[in-house]
């Protein structure tokens, strides 16, 4: 990332790769890496933990609309290669009813460890998510800013849920997979810090204690990224159109800036008590947007519009500021009125009672609006 810059932003999405025949996962990615790379630089398209996964990550970008087409031109890229392979890309957070026995680990010695580590749990976390980082390269004031974003992290997974299946049986959850992640060490809410002294202790002491090698290894749903100056998003399904994607950024850079604001003007932070956020976190996962969700400053639970709402209020004079609210609050009311990933799939699946069918639909969506 750009260190001279603050409040910038990168997205990297997780993609399934899919046979169109059977609508089945297949591991494909070193031949669609491949071709993909013919228009896409090394560093932008890469292998994730299994064979029928790509991941892309975007440049550096200072605005929206440089994310949406950043966004749309790797998608078109990736899916021109599966195409010229043979197969499909969908953008969806579990597949409907592929079996995680059949998937291959991606031959990298990461990945190898981590299975040799983590046995059975790594096996089966076949999972689809969406990162985003925003820029700040002040890591003491990012871990404050942290520490107050991670109260909103559970509207964003509301808005993003996308995985409601899993082994061809609906879960009853609107993100699966956000309870597939969960069982990893060291994944879901961050603590609160009181400083950035604690948190290198902390650091410190999971590694004297070999809980984890290094940094990289904590799979908060926020943190600090090791690599680049940012603060890093990974609470959210991955999007299923670039539609969605964006505004998600949008969502997540506002939330940085407003928690930033508020740090440098020493503004008062209400403390929140893990259990609370957890079952705001869960409820999330389990509803998406057809139920309550928890407001954990009040201390009470709201319909899920009501709780966007107060959400989109809380950051509207950061998406003023950026220029992005009409776009963004637009998006953000049309995902209530329409439903979520997890909404719409569940409805091809009712409509239909086919997961191909639904497999279709995530395809179709994928590609919206960037494949004519």
């Amino acid at each position: 990332m750009n260190e001279t810059e603050e409040f910038t932003i990168g997205v990297e999405e997780e993609y399934q790769i899919i046979n169109p025949q059977t609508g089945e996962l297949c591991g494909r990615a070193e031949q669609i890496i491949g071709y993909a790379r013919k228009t896409l630089d090394k560093e932008v398209v890469q292998p994730e933990m299994y064979l029928s996964q790509v991941e892309i990550a975007t440049v550096v970008c200072q605005s929206l609309s440089e994310v949406h087409r950043e966004l749309a031109n790797c998608r078109r890229a990736v899916i021109e290669a599966a195409k010229q392979d043979g197969n499909a890309i969908a953008a969806a957070g579990t597949h409907p009813f592929s079996d995680w026995q059949k998937q291959e680990l991606t031959p990298k010695r990461r990945y190898q460890n981590l299975q040799a580590e983590l046995k059975q749990t790594i096996r089966e976390l076949v999972i689809f998510g969406n990162h985003v980082h925003v820029g700040l390269k002040d890591k003491a004031i990012a871990l404050q800013v942290i520490n107050r974003a991670r109260i909103w992290l559970s509207v964003l997974l509301a808005l993003s849920a996308n995985s409601p299946f899993w082994l061809g049986q609906a879960t009853g959850y609107a993100s699966y997979r956000t309870q597939m992640w969960s069982r990893l060490p060291l994944s879901g809410q961050p603590q609160f810090f009181n400083d950035y002294q604690e948190y290198t202790t902390l650091i410190e002491e999971l590694i004297s204690t070999g809980a984890i090698k290094d940094p990289t290894t904590i799979y908060w749903d926020i943190r600090l990224s090791e690599k680049f100056p940012t603060i890093e998003f990974r609470v959210t399904d991955i999007c299923m159109t670039v539609e969605e994607a964006v505004t998600m950024a949008g969502l997540i850079r506002a939330l940085v800036y407003t928690c930033y604001q508020e740090v440098i003007n020493d503004e008062s932070l209400i403390a929140v008590r893990p259990e609370i956020l957890k079952t705001a976190h869960w409820c999330a996962a389990r509803y998406g947007l057809t139920e309550h969700l928890v407001d954990v400053l009040e201390k009470v639970t709201l319909p899920a519009s009501d709780l966007v709402n107060q959400f989109l209020d809380y950051l509207r004079p950061a998406l003023e500021k950026f220029g992005d609210w009409e776009k963004v609050s637009a998006s953000v009311q049309h995902t209530l009125e329409q439903g979520n990933g997890a909404q719409r799939q569940l409805e091809i699946y009712e409509k239909t009672g086919s997961y191909q069918e639904v497999v279709k639909y995530i395809v179709s969506q994928t590609q919206q609006g960037i494949i004519s």
